[in-house]
């Protein structure tokens, strides 16, 4: 399950990655004209402190003893708070690690911490978590795919939402002439859910923008990866209608419960903006 060449990818990953992540926090990357930025607030609500990430609650949940549950893998934790209590429906657990998928993939190859984490959710709050859901937003996709392996977590999760965040070696280390130049490796566990999601079994919602980062693969390289196994052919979107916070769909397929949207933007803004845009989002999955 783990990704032996990891090193090679993250080491720029965690300089670009590092670099937005610190500037959101900052508020240092000035949004475009027609980007607005997601009003920063505190909702209210539960919180407790698990052995990895925060569990959050929203006020108007928290009597119930059952009720879904969002894990959510890097970035600030109000934005997916803020998710969860403008749907008011479920629960969602923030895990923000550090920068560079190889931080998550090294904290989750603890094989049993993803079973801790809900437990202790469970008995901190009485709380039953039905239906499982996983987001990332990033380098947080390295967590993921750890979580997958496992194969009784694979089967508890069950949906998946990325967020222009799934990215491998070139298999040259250097961009190649198809897409069959990529490193496989890590991308095979995304492949099993995108096929389940495809028959219905699971859910899985790919987002990405056109940022290339050329030293290893782009989220635009690896989902098409994913369609051309899947045999599926992008559709462009020729007059979109506004998305969420100035973002300007380009492309989609879907499949069953599977779905991929390409996003205009190559600046670290409309990186950042798909990360704001997570309540938005999350209300493909359902």
């Amino acid at each position: 399950g783990t990704w032996h060449h990891q090193n090679v990818r993250t080491r720029s990953t965690s300089l670009s990655v590092g670099f937005l992540f610190a500037a959101l926090l900052a508020g240092a990357v000035p949004p475009p004209p027609d980007h607005p930025r997601l009003p920063h607030t505190v909702p209210a609500g539960r919180r407790e402190i698990l052995v990895a990430g925060h569990l959050f609650i929203p006020q108007k949940l928290v009597r119930k003893k059952r009720m879904p549950l969002l894990v959510h893998f890097h970035g600030a934790a109000w934005v997916a708070e803020t998710a969860a209590a403008k749907d008011g429906r479920w629960a969602v657990i923030s895990v923000e690690t550090g920068e560079g998928a190889d931080v998550y993939s090294r904290q989750f190859s603890d094989h049993a911490l993803f079973g801790k984490m809900l437990d202790e959710a469970s008995r901190k709050t009485g709380i039953h978590f039905g239906a499982i859901v996983l987001s990332a937003w990033s380098a947080g996709y390295g967590a993921i795919r750890e979580i997958l392996e496992v194969p009784a977590d694979y089967r508890r999760v069950d949906k998946v939402l990325l967020i222009d965040g799934l990215h491998t070696n070139y298999a040259a280390g250097k961009p190649g002439l198809a897409e069959s130049a990529l490193d496989a490796g890590h991308l095979e566990i995304f492949l099993k859910f995108a096929r389940d999601a495809v028959a219905r079994r699971k859910t899985m919602v790919i987002i990405h923008s056109e940022i290339l980062p050329g030293t290893y693969a782009s989220t635009t390289e690896t989902a098409d990866w994913l369609l051309a196994r899947l045999k599926l052919t992008r559709r462009p979107v020729s007059r979109p209608a506004p998305g969420p916070l100035g973002m300007r769909e380009m492309s989609e397929v879907r499949a069953g419960k599977f779905r991929v949207m390409g996003y205009a933007g190559k600046a670290a803004e409309d990186h950042v903006v798909q990360f704001e845009s997570l309540p938005w989002q999350l209300r493909l999955l359902w």
